[in-house]
């Protein structure tokens, strides 16, 4: 009360779910927009993920770039203040290069406008990425083609400019011997260009450029922009030339000069784990262990590469390259690109029965080692993307339909770093963060949280197991009797908790003289029987639809007897019982941490 300058007696009370709060009421007057905005906009700014920031003049402001003028205004008003320690005013200016005047704005209304047809800039974001997206495309297709435009360089293009210009150009056709990849990481990470293919696919020799004027002389910045791109395709000419001089297998024994982590050895050392734990995985699903094998080997081997030393991005793509010119087998090609898929969210999976296993043998080799010295990752640093790895793992395994044992997976990872890991429950501690991942994964998918803590009560070692154990407890709450049933499984763990020591192992049928718990033991072991086959198969939706004839049993039961009676030996029997009913629906999920 003293704290917001109330008495006790003045204060009220409000009800909520977690008991009752005492409230202090008082009424804030409010401001006029004018006189808020300045604030409100210096703290907005200030808020802004700028990661390098500078002054200009003697000034102490900072901000990504100087500020030289600041409009604000209310219909036709000026806000009076000043932002970033400028006056704020109603003069603007366009393009530094179309419109040299300044601008007046008279409105807060014609900003858009007066900039659009006077000012030659294009102030909404949404409209000049629009702009630039029907100029791109209608420049690719006067030489033919098609525009590939990634949505990451759409959105820098569209921040780099104000008035853009589309402007198609082209380079000599002998550079489409380099990997179109090469070229094309270089036209949209260095130049910002978008390249341009054919409807097949195939990249053709042009590309478009989005230039910030509207030149009188557009061959002449056309010209420049082809000018530029040519040193850059030359070093991927000579890069390809050269790194096809030596094998891929030959740069193998270079991996031992490589560190891939102090304590966890070499790139070499890790190519060693990947063909063992590759060869292993295809031994559990399908694949040839030999060519498992031998990509895990080589896996890390074209990192030393000139060409993708140049571009890192090119990372396994390459290596598919350069392993189809040594004559390897295609399987192995095409595992040493899919090796890194997925690399983000809602990326490709791996395809090939080969690049699944190195894919996942990679991501749980960097789990279990990362983890293994004690280095797992904190809410705001991931610099091993370890959740990006586990994510991974999970679709790669959930989607690619591999019936795989986690837990097996991590011991044969942890066997191979030998004594060089440090945490003892390093495989624990991964498949603890695997299951968080998991439990992620089904959130977003719409399965509620007690849908996903029921099955992992079990912890389920196989991803493919846990999905269907899921798929089959979300079926079984919409039947009608899954509430009365999930509320008898919550109140016999109850029981059965209270009851401790008292709980036995088997109930003894001849002990049981009541004729609900005699009918419930029978329904049991005619239900336990019938869902066996089920259970066997994995089909835990035909067990728990089965299960659900369990009901007039249980209703009965509880409504008839007395399970903690005063005898010792009936209510130990009832108990175990109940331990049975409870055990068989465990076979499937723990159904007592559904909510109502």
């Amino acid at each position: 009360a003293r704290s917001c300058g109330k008495q006790v007696d003045e204060l009220g009370r409000l009800e909520t779910d977690k008991g009752t709060w005492l409230v202090a009421r008082r009424q804030v007057a409010g401001q006029a927009a004018a006189a808020l905005l300045p604030a409100l906009i210096e703290t907005a700014l200030a808020g802004l993920p700028i990661p390098k920031r500078m002054r200009w003049g003697d000034r102490d402001e900072e901000f990504v770039r100087p500020v030289h003028w600041v409009v604000v205004l209310l219909d036709e008003a000026i806000v009076p203040g000043q932002v970033l320690g400028i006056d704020i005013g109603r003069i603007t200016r366009g393009h530094r290069f179309h419109c040299l005047e300044p601008l007046p704005v008279a409105s807060a209304g014609d900003y858009v406008e007066l900039l659009r047809d006077r000012g030659r800039v294009l102030v909404d974001f949404a409209e000049r990425r629009a702009t630039i997206r029907d100029q791109v495309e209608a420049q690719a297709a006067t030489v033919g083609g098609r525009a590939v435009i990634d949505a990451g360089l759409l959105d820098e293009v569209t921040a780099l400019v104000e008035w853009p210009v589309a402007l198609a150009g082209t380079f000599e056709e002998r550079f489409l011997d380099v990997p179109s990849e090469a070229l094309i990481s270089t036209m949209q990470g260095n130049q910002k260009y978008f390249p341009v293919v054919s409807e097949d696919g195939a990249l053709r020799p042009h590309f478009i450029t989005v230039s910030n004027i509207e030149s009188r002389h557009p061959e002449t910045v056309r010209c420049g922009n082809e000018r530029v791109i040519r040193p850059r395709f030359a070093d991927a000419e000579f890069f390809w030339a050269q790194d096809r001089k030596q094998a891929l297998t030959d740069l193998e024994s270079r991996l031992e000069k490589v560190v891939f982590q102090e304590q966890l050895g070499t790139l070499h050392d890790r190519a060693r784990r990947l063909a063992d734990l590759a060869a292993a995985i295809t031994e559990r699903t399908d694949g040839d262990p030999a060519e498992a094998r031998l990509a895990g080997r080589l896996a890390k081997c074209d990192l030393l590469t000139d060409m993708v030393g140049e571009f890192p991005d090119l990372q396994g793509i390459m290596g598919r390259y350069y392993a189809r010119h040594d004559g390897l087998p295609d399987s192995v090609a095409v595992a040493l690109e899919e090796q890194y898929r997925p690399r983000f969210a809602g990326d490709d999976l791996p395809t090939s029965a080969i690049g699944r296993a190195v894919a996942l043998a990679d991501k749980l080799d960097l789990l279990v080692g990362i983890f293994g010295i004690g280095q797992p990752p904190t809410g705001t640093r991931d610099p091993y993307a370890l959740r990006r790895a586990a994510l991974g793992a999970l679709r790669i395994i959930l989607e690619g339909g591999l019936d795989l044992d986690l837990v097996e997976l991590l011991e044969l990872a942890r066997a191979g770093y030998g004594e060089r890991l440090t945490e003892a429950d390093a495989t624990d501690q991964v498949f603890q963060f695997l299951l968080d991942r998991l439990r992620g994964h089904y959130l977003d998918a719409g399965f509620g949280p007690d849908l996903f803590e029921a099955v992992a009560a079990l912890r389920p070692s196989r991803p493919l197991d846990f999905d269907r154990r899921i798929r089959a407890v979300a079926a079984f709450r919409e039947l009608p009797e899954a509430k009365s049933l999930a509320a008898a499984n919550k109140r016999v763990r109850n029981i059965l908790r209270q009851a401790g020591a008292e709980s036995p192992g088997a109930p003894d049928l001849d002990q049981l003289r009541e004729p609900a718990e005699r009918d419930l033991a029978e329904a049991l072991a005619s239900h336990a029987a019938a869902v066996e086959p089920d259970l066997a198969m994995g089909d835990y939706s035909a067990a728990l639809a089965e299960l659900a004839g369990l009901r007039p049993a249980v209703d009965r039961f509880f409504d008839d007897v007395m399970v903690m009676d005063d005898d010792p030996a009936v209510r130990a029997n009832r108990l175990a019982l109940l331990s049975q009913m409870s055990a068989l629906f465990l076979r499937v999920a723990d159904l007592s941490r559904l909510q109502s």
